[in-house]
């Protein structure tokens, strides 16, 4: 799409800072275009590594005239104990390194000022990742006023600042299910299903940070968001009414910019499949009958939990692709694969992708008809997009969160269930009920087709979201004009 510059939205200039994660990556390049065809000029900070993985996308994007820059900074990983290679939190080889992560990332803040100091003008604003403290300094420190993106959406953060309001959850036990209170609906969890910020059993390092974010947030001029407000509408006014102002802005879906199959196929990092591969064994299945199986960029499961979903998925007798992902037993598990013959008994109806798939392009296809995921923001909303019913299999963070929106709330998904290890046949029933014929299967299609439309709809001229990103590029636009710091 060639850039739609209009007037003074020209001169608005926004430094984007992601952070080192693919999950929180994907969308904001995503986001950075969209802001670039309304005329915004962007600049992307990132690492030499991470840039390798969004060059093709970005690059295309400058071909077409799209006001982009990309600018990579250095990460100090010898300086905090880490080995080379690990720019980004999914390369990172043990949960124990993770504090040393988040030291080299903080250690971004003095090239970035320097940056800063060598731009001929202050750009507009700063669009951070909330999880990069150091941003919210930095923009004090220059007077540039500051957006936090936020990788989830407005139901998982409504819960969350519920329980921080109440504090309802310290009370119960670790397998005590409690109701989230102020929520338009009744949403019950368990401790063990709370992200370690609200999970006191969790004494981590983490906690700090997570208090950190808070308070970052707190400083923020306001929050932009990867979703769309019919998604979860009751979930946008009340966390709105939560924080107090309006400066929560949901411009998402943001993968539905991704328009061709070559966007599609190119969306975050290079593929370990070739995509022509793929799209020919999908094109091979009628619709809606392949199950399509990727547990996210950070899944940790041990290899005989992997085993047991490896083992669900053929025992439902249906076709599949499944995206085997990380280095943590990945011996173990290709020496089952190996073995055990599961790849020969599979041969025909199984794909196995080992490392990075395309799942736009996978998701998009027709001959999908049921998604096993972890419910990661991201996934979630590429599976909506695609107009895809979910097995939902959450493992840690915002997930089960997700997973209840999901299931309880929207009526799009089969949860596996709770149990610390799920089962093969556990993974082989959730999958027959989302993919068995009858009327069930027919009304959550359509529950999910109905919100793919809506998804459309609202990233396109007129919609809610394409509305969102003018109402904030005006806002934007305004200070500057008033030469307010936010």
């Amino acid at each position: 799409m060639a850039p739609q510059y209009s007037g003074t939205n020209h001169q608005l200039h926004f430094v984007m800072i992601p952070f080192l994660c693919p999950g929180h990556i994907i969308p904001m390049v995503d986001m950075a275009r969209l802001l670039a065809q309304r005329g915004v000029i962007i600049t992307i900070i990132t690492t030499t590594l991470n840039a390798v993985r969004i060059k093709p996308i970005i690059g295309r994007a400058i071909e077409s005239g799209l006001p982009i820059r990309l600018v990579q900074l250095r990460l100090q990983l010898h300086e905090v104990g880490l080995p080379e290679g690990c720019e980004s939190i999914d390369a990172i080889p043990s949960r124990d390194l993770f504090m040393n992560f988040f030291a080299a990332v903080n250690k971004l803040q003095q090239p970035m000022e320097e940056l800063l100091k060598d731009m001929e003008s202050s750009p507009s604003c700063i669009l951070a990742d909330k999880n990069l403290l150091w941003t919210t300094d930095v923009a004090g420190k220059f007077n540039i006023p500051i957006l936090l993106f936020d990788g989830t959406g407005c139901f998982n953060l409504l819960c969350c600042q519920s329980l921080h309001a109440s504090q309802v959850h310290l009370s119960a036990s670790d397998s005590e299910p409690f109701v989230v209170p102020g929520l338009p609906e009744r949403i019950e969890l368990t401790k063990a299903q709370l992200p370690s910020s609200l999970n006191p059993s969790m004494q981590d390092n983490s906690k700090d940070l997570h208090a950190k974010v808070r308070a970052s947030e707190e400083g923020a001029y306001g929050i932009v968001i990867n979703s769309f407000e019919e998604l979860e509408l009751a979930y946008v006014k009340e966390y709105r009414k939560a924080k107090g102002d309006d400066k929560v802005w949901c411009i998402g879906p943001v993968s539905l910019s991704n328009k061709t199959d070559l966007e599609k196929a190119q969306r975050g990092n290079k593929s370990s499949i070739d995509e022509n591969k793929c799209l020919k064994w999908l094109d091979s299945w009628p619709e809606n009958s392949v199950v399509y199986a990727c547990l996210g960029t950070l899944c940790r499961l041990t290899p005989l939990q992997l085993i047991e979903l490896g083992l669900g998925l053929e025992a439902c007798n249906r076709p599949f692709l499944w995206v085997i992902r990380g280095d943590n037993g990945k011996e173990e598990l290709e020496k089952w694969i190996l073995e055990d013959g599961f790849e020969e008994r599979i041969k025909g109806r199984g794909l196995l992708i080992r490392g990075w798939a395309p799942q736009v392009l996978i998701l998009s296809h027709p001959a999908i008809g049921g998604f096993l995921t972890h419910c990661g923001w991201n996934s979630t909303l590429e599976a909506v997009c695609a107009g895809v019913p979910m097995v939902t299999w959450p493992l840690f963070a915002d997930q089960f969160f997700n997973e209840k929106l999901v299931v309880q709330v929207l009526k799009i998904g089969e949860s596996v269930g709770n149990e610390t290890a799920v089962p093969r046949e556990k993974v082989r029933e959730a999958i027959q009920k989302i993919m068995a014929e009858g009327t069930e299967r027919e009304e959550r299609g359509e529950r999910v087709r109905k919100l793919a439309e809506m998804a459309k709809e609202a990233t396109e001229n007129g919609g809610s979201s394409f509305l969102n990103i003018t109402l904030l590029i005006e806002d934007i636009r305004k200070l500057g004009m008033m030469g307010i710091q936010a």
